[in-house]
């Protein structure tokens, strides 16, 4: 049983989420952490209840619900396992209404979406109700979990929201998120289509695969607007076309949520918290994100289904749980 140290909480985990960085950083042999030569719990994400607290934490915090973010980054230990130490501000409350399999589903995902969404040069820094009523976000790939997760948060802050899919299943999951536009690229001239809803062009670019779309992103962006890259599908290497990016000041921004300032990053936690506790973020079919469940016996199926590309969130069942989908 781990004890938290000063400034930590302990964690009795119910949910554990699982993220494509889970997979692969057990494929190349690395968490980014020192501990993990001597042996790591995968997965930064996850929901549970606190147990104890360390120095210097409020007991209060004791039986409080919450959601966990980044529990395994420069550490041994994530959250595939029953009870988890972290420091505290890793342990965001969450609300009574708010289900563990929502907590688990959050991290990783929302916070990359939040920091896609607010890149652009005059903010906002952090989202808020209608912090981006007047503004357009195309979101590349509605029907992924990041994906899913910037639609949510998009619709929530008040923009218009695009998105691209490639057939009607991911289409219907789109749509069940909130976006206002969706937008088939296999079936349609996406470029026109995106162009329809939004003459203007679109003013924030949530893009999964910036190698394949750079074509598309570059006749659909208005003036000023901003990409935001969080993954490398479709390839690993782009061209630029230099005029065009120059002349129209687009901001092409990698993001790696790890990585981003510590105020983004504050930024993210507060503004998600803050959306959840609005009520605007939800998981399941119905919310646009499948949920496939797996006991904690089969984690590693649960990789694979993530490595398999699954379509919807895969979560481990740390308390009790049975494979398949909730």
């Amino acid at each position: 049983m781990p004890r938290p140290g000063a400034g930590e909480v302990l964690v009795k985990v119910e949910v554990s989420g699982v993220n494509p960085t889970d997979w692969k950083a057990r494929a190349v042999g690395t968490f980014g952490s020192p501990e993990a030569e001597r042996g790591q719990v995968p997965h930064q994400d996850g929901s549970g209840t606190v147990v104890a607290v360390g120095d210097g934490v409020p007991g209060e915090r004791v039986g409080e619900r919450v959601w966990v973010w980044e529990a395994a980054w420069q550490r041994a230990d994530g959250t595939a396992q029953e009870y988890v130490a972290l420091p505290a501000r890793q342990a965001v409350a969450l609300p009574d209404g708010a289900s563990f399999e929502l907590g688990a589903s959050l991290g990783i995902p929302a916070l990359t979406a939040h920091r896609c969404l607010t890149v652009a040069d005059g903010g906002p820094e952090q989202l808020a109700r209608d912090a981006l009523a007047g503004r357009s976000v195309l979101v590349a790939g509605g029907a992924g979990v990041v994906g899913n997760a910037a639609i949510q948060l998009a619709r929530w802050a008040g923009a218009t929201v695009v998105t691209t899919v490639s057939g009607p299943e991911k289409a219907a999951l789109a749509r069940a998120a909130g976006a206002h536009h969706i937008v088939n690229y296999r079936e349609q001239d996406a470029a026109s289509a995106i162009r329809e809803a939004v003459p203007g062009g679109v003013d924030l670019i949530v893009e999964v695969a910036p190698a394949a779309n750079a074509e598309l992103i570059h006749a659909v962006a208005a003036p000023n607007a901003s990409i935001a890259y969080y993954a490398d599908a479709g390839g690993d290497a782009m061209e630029l076309p230099v005029h065009k990016v120059m002349f129209n000041n687009l901001r092409w921004q990698g993001v790696l949520v790890y990585l981003i300032p510590e105020a983004a990053k504050a930024h993210a936690v507060a503004g998600v918290a803050a959306a959840l506790a609005d009520r605007a973020l939800r998981v399941g079919e119905e919310a646009g994100l499948p949920l496939h469940r797996f006991p904690l016996e089969k984690t590693a199926d649960a990789h694979a289904a993530v490595q398999d590309n699954v379509i919807g969130k895969v979560l481990v069942g740390v308390v009790g749980g049975e494979a398949g989908s909730v």
